[in-house]
């Protein structure tokens, strides 16, 4: 059972999560042969001061 967890800054609309977990799955479910109902996708989102690139906080900018 193939478990994805996709990390990143929160904002995206339901639509686009939607769309992504839909996505994800069957792109794993056509590279591993796994079937769609046995792959799990975890999204987690997080705030723009939990996120940092080049030692700066996304927030403090």
């Amino acid at each position: 059972m193939p478990y994805v967890t996709v990390k990143m800054l929160e904002g995206r609309t339901e639509e686009q999560k939607k769309a992504l977990v839909e996505k994800v799955t069957d792109a794993v479910s056509e590279t591993t042969g796994a079937p769609t109902d046995k792959i799990v996708v975890f999204i987690e989102e997080m705030t723009k001061n939990h996120y940092a690139v080049a030692g700066k906080r996304l927030s403090d900018e």
